[in-house]
Parts: structure tokens; sequence; C-alpha cells
């Protein structure tokens, strides 16, 4: 039996609230503190895919989910003409036994968030506590918080473990690695928008047309929308743009559509109009595409990193999010599994640190992506006949290969536990 019986989770993010909800599950007593006075549903779309959405119905969040997402039915890819290279059922649609969603990174935050306290309790979640420091003492971690704003002192917390889901600038990483540096820029920037518009293809549809250097995005987020016969899509341009990285001071800042709107000007493919899109968005944010270097060690003793903290990848392949959830399934499983907290971490982490390596490395590589690149490679002008530029047989092994490697192959998913 555990003896693990409370844990400190630092972030309030998706990866640290589902790490709450998942460790309550198996009987610790959890803690979540985050930096932010007020968590807020913001951000725009993400995806996750059929193993997290397992994950978050084993833990009677299917109703909610079916309520704020959209399934996803399909995945297109085209060229930067909107002639189609690739196209794939995804979820349901694809023999999932769970579905794929299409979904407001913001709501989904805050279906989580309602979730912790309504299971764990209202005084589970500390807002506005940022951690300072923390120190390990024999068979206890004790942490200090601050707030941000201020430097008022919040007073220190003590716990089995703590689990730091504190993103991609976390202050834990930070202290076991104080040399890492910034976070490692593509030289690509991200443009990302949610704008409302009819409806494009089956309204269930993720589209990606274009190459590495120029790429489109757009996929609906809202059912509530779409149940009025509109789309509220949340899209991203992607346009590489060379080696300096924009300051993290301006990292999710709103920014003028004329950086990088008439790159897409003539991307009007009759079934989506992208310069249309593109001018109808009110708010539109940058982001840098970044990740960092896959760590050797995520586990010391009774504190260990997850999510972002752990593997920060790029938004390639619906991965984000959807690791981090996993991570937090893998972290529950080994606290169930091992009776002291320091071998259930490190049982967490063999779990988890090499398979999270290998997407970090494959989505440098363009994931799944990368027939995109191929098609633009071999055939830079476009192409009457998509299988003298590439094979059937090659486009399938490509994007089968990364269904592997991110953990959500069909056959081997289902086969865990069958239908729910």
């Amino acid at each position: 039996m555990s003896k693990v019986k409370s844990a400190i989770v630092v972030g309030g993010g998706i990866g640290g609230l589902v790490t709450a909800l998942k460790l309550h599950r198996v009987g610790v007593s959890v803690r979540v503190f985050e930096s932010v006075e007020n968590i807020q549903a913001l951000g725009v779309g993400i995806n996750l895919l059929p193993h997290a959405v397992r994950v978050l119905t084993e833990l009677g969040l299917a109703g909610e989910l079916e309520k704020t997402g959209i399934p996803t039915a399909e995945l297109i890819y085209f060229n930067k003409y909107g002639k189609k290279i690739w196209q794939e059922a995804r979820g349901r649609d694809a023999g999932y036994h769970w579905p794929q969603y299409s979904i407001h990174r913001g709501k989904l935050q805050m279906l989580l968030l309602e979730a912790v306290k309504e299971q764990l309790g209202e005084k589970a979640v500390f807002t506005g506590h940022h951690l300072k420091s923390f120190q390990m003492f024999g068979d206890v971690v004790v942490a200090q918080f601050e707030d941000r704003k201020t430097g008022t002192q919040l007073g220190s917390f003590r716990a089995d473990m703590l689990i730091a889901a504190d993103g991609i600038h976390s202050t834990v990483r930070k202290f076991y690695y104080p040399d890492e540096g910034q976070p490692k820029f593509s030289g690509r920037i991200l443009w990302r928008g949610i704008t409302e518009s009819t409806p494009f293809l089956t309204g269930k549809s993720m589209i990606m047309a274009g190459y590495q250097d120029q790429k489109f995005v757009a996929y609906p987020v809202c059912p509530d929308t779409a149940a009025k016969g509109r789309s509220l899509v949340n899209w991203i341009a992607e346009l590489t743009v060379g080696d300096e990285m924009p300051s993290r001071a301006d990292w999710n800042k709103k920014i003028d559509k004329e950086k990088f709107g008439p790159a897409f000007a003539s991307w009007n493919f009759g079934w989506l109009n992208v310069p249309k899109l593109i001018e109808e968005t009110e708010a539109v944010y940058e982001f840098p595409m970044v990740d960092r270097d896959p760590l050797p060690q995520w586990t010391f003793g009774r504190v260990t990193l997850l999510g972002d903290a752990a593997h920060p990848m790029y938004p390639i392949g619906s991965n984000g999010a959807s690791q981090a959830i996993l991570d937090a399934d893998a972290l529950a499983n080994a606290v169930k599994a091992q009776r002291t907290a320091e071998q259930a971490l490190r049982a967490y982490e063999e779990a988890r640190l090499k398979p999270t390596a290998n997407i970090v490395y494959s989505n440098r590589g363009n994931g799944p992506e990368q027939v995109m690149q191929i098609v633009e490679d071999r055939a830079p002008k476009g192409f009457e006949q998509l299988h003298d530029v590439i094979s059937q047989q090659e486009l399938e092994e490509i994007t089968n290969k990364y269904k592997q490697i991110a953990g959500f192959d069909q056959k081997s998913l289902n086969a865990k536990q069958g239908a729910l």
C-alpha cells in the first residue's frame, strides 16, 4: 500500500489540474498552487487526442467535454494551393473508443478547475501563490510561496511530494537546471486567433495547408456556435522569420495583422477563405514556436516535473496538452503501485521520460506534417496528380509512425481497456 498521502502541485494549468484529479482518485490529499490571482478562460484552441480523452473520461468528464468541444471528424493536409495531400478520419470516426476534441484551451481549463473544486474542495486551490523556493527534509517537501506582484510572503506548505506543472518557464526546472537558459527558438512565429464564420468542409474538420515555412491551420472549437449553423474557427498562421526570438515580455501579445496577413492574401481555396478569416478576427496573438531539449532526469527525490515543465514541444501533432494529461495518468498509476513517494516518482519518470523525448525530436522534424514539406520540396509549383509526387504508402508510413511515437495508435490504444 502506498505511503503517499499528500502532494503539492505547482501550476493550475491543464496538466496540474488533471494531476490533482488523478492523485485524488488514488487517495492522495492534493493542494494546487497557481501564480495568477484569478484563473480565467484565456488562450485559443487546442486538440485533445483520444488517449488523453480516455483519461478525462475515466475522471467522469466525458459529458462536460462533449458540451464544451467539437468532436473532430477528420484531419486533412493541403498544399499551399489548397490541393489535398492527406485525409484521415479522427476520433470515433476513425474507430477509436474515445473522441478527439477540438476545444478552447481556457474553457477546458475552467472545466477542470470546477472539477477540482467540486471533488477536492474549494480550499484545494491556492491562487496568487508563486513558488519562491522548496526544500526536502527527510520524508517531506516544504515549499515557500509569495505574491509575485507585491513580494509578500505567503507561508510554507508541507507534503509527501511536489509536482512541478509550472510550464515552459518552470521555477523548479530552473532550480535543477540553472544553466539551461531560454527555450530554443525554431525560427518560426505563430499568429493565432478565433473567428466566427460559415462552417467549412464537414463543420468538424481540422485542416493544415502549406509547409514548414508558411502554414495555416484551422478547426472549429464551439458546439454552441455549431448548433446555430455557424462555426467558431480557431486558426493559426505560421511563418519562418529568422533567428531572432521575440522577448519573453512580448509572448502572447496582440499583434497587427499587417505583420503576417499579406503572406496569406492569395490563400482563398474556395472551401476556406484564409484572408477573410484573418481580416474578420478581432484579436490576434503572437507566439514564438519554441521547445526545450529533453532532460536526462525529471525526478529528484520527492520532487518531479510534469507537462511543459518536463517536456515542452512544438505544437505539432496536437500533443502538448494531451501529453501533460498522460503524464498525470502515469503519475497517479505509479503512486498507486509503489510504496514510497521516491519510488513512485522514479517509476513515473521511467514511464514517461523517453516517450515524450521521442515526441519532442519528432516534432522538430515536423512530425506527421512532414508530408506537407515533402510535397513542397518535390512540387513547389503544385501538382496535378498527388501520387506523381508522393505515394500512398509513403503517406501512410509517416502518419502511422507518428501515431505510434505519440502513443495513439488506434489498435494499441483501444486494446488497453476496450470501449467505455
